[in-house]
């Protein structure tokens, strides 16, 4: 396992589920991507499923050693990324009405 890869992967990993998790329960959107935002509970869910990938695709790609299983492993978590990030695309392009956007 190669420690100074997996490390910031995780650790970023881990910055997209806490803002996930922020959003999914009291629906608070990082302030660059306010604006953009207007399902913040969908975008959130779309978060957490990005970074669970991320997590999925450090431990097949750098855990595990039997190559098929890497492979396939690999390639589930890449799905699952691209997933996530239709899912945060859905959150930004939802018809959802916003109260608040913390700003004047």
């Amino acid at each position: 396992m190669k420690l100074y890869l997996a490390a910031p992967l995780v650790l970023v990993a881990l910055l997209i589920a806490t803002s996930g998790v922020a959003a999914v329960i009291r629906g608070w959107v990082l302030p660059m991507n306010r604006r953009h935002v207007r399902s913040p509970r969908l975008y959130g869910s779309g978060q957490l499923v990005t970074a669970f990938a991320l997590c999925w695709q450090v431990v097949f790609g750098l855990v595990i050693s039997d190559a098929g299983t890497r492979q396939w492993g690999a390639l589930t978590g890449g799905a699952m990324m691209v997933a996530g990030l239709i899912v945060m695309l859905a959150g930004q392009l939802a018809g959802g009405r916003r109260e608040g956007s913390g700003t004047p």
